[in-house]
């Protein structure tokens, strides 16, 4: 059968969710468990591949695999041989040739940027701290110029392989910025991102919220493609997958 996890997981330990040879994975980590647990290693398949220090509200990966643990039971049986920062939120089953990634109509990432002038020591590693004053109005106004089908090359990292094969458009659905007290937040909803797209994004809007860029630039900067004109890449810590949208796939009511 075909088999559905929703994760929630903090990445600051993590090189990232994909498998690599130098450092501890999120992926690793959870077929650890299911090694544990089934006396075998899946194959599994994440809807993306987080960098290190990346978090995740809902993180939706699939694997096939035949047990007779009940779905609503699953979840239970992985988190005891998950460490306290990886959790198993929901699993289900879906139709065979559901794919994490490719099936993902799209994904919503919060960027979490705190304007205190110390450091707070419970949101030190998922957030970024700016000594301030923001401009919230002016951080709106800049998140609003990404909205629609663009270019997006001036916010791509240099090696990007979908950069190098021409392949920058993408559709930003919404983007938005709300602030909570000290702590500002970045929602960004697009059918598919580049290589550090949404902390480029978000140092840009920082820079509005700062005085150092007019919002009204945004479209220009779009338009010329060049990374120099953007804002800095934001640090990981601050940045988490928020939620993947599945038309047509009941899941869970956190997720609709």
């Amino acid at each position: 059968m075909n088999i559905l996890l929703w994760l929630s997981y903090k990445g600051t330990r993590y090189a990232g969710f994909q498998v690599q040879p130098n450092g501890v994975t999120i992926c690793a980590v959870v077929q650890d468990a299911m090694q544990d647990l089934f006396g075998a290693r899946p194959n599994v398949k994440g809807c993306s591949r987080t960098d290190a220090g990346v978090h995740a509200r809902r993180f939706a990966l699939n694997f096939h695999w035949q047990t007779s643990i009940p779905m609503d039971r699953l979840p239970a049986a992985l988190n005891v041989r998950l460490p306290a920062d990886i959790r198993v939120l929901e699993a289900q089953q879906v139709p065979e040739d559901f794919h994490a990634r490719y099936a993902a109509h799209a994904k919503t990432y919060h960027y979490r940027i705190l304007c205190a002038k110390v450091d707070d020591p419970f949101e030190f590693d998922t957030s970024y701290r700016v000594p301030g004053p923001l401009d919230l109005t002016a951080m709106q106004a800049a998140a609003a110029g990404f909205v629609g089908r663009h270019d997006f090359t001036a916010l791509c990292a240099s090696g990007s392989s979908a950069a190098a094969h021409g392949d920058t458009v993408r559709t930003v659905m919404d983007c938005t910025v709300a602030q909570d007290g000290a702590m500002f937040t970045l929602s960004v909803t697009a059918d598919g991102y580049l290589y550090n797209m949404v902390r480029i994004l978000a140092g840009t809007v920082l820079q509005a919220g700062q005085g150092k860029l007019d919002p009204a630039q945004v479209p220009a900067i779009l338009a010329s493609r060049d990374r120099r004109r953007a804002g800095q890449t934001l640090p990981a810590k601050g940045l988490f997958l928020w939620e993947v949208s599945y038309p047509g796939l009941a899941v869970g009511a956190d997720n609709q």
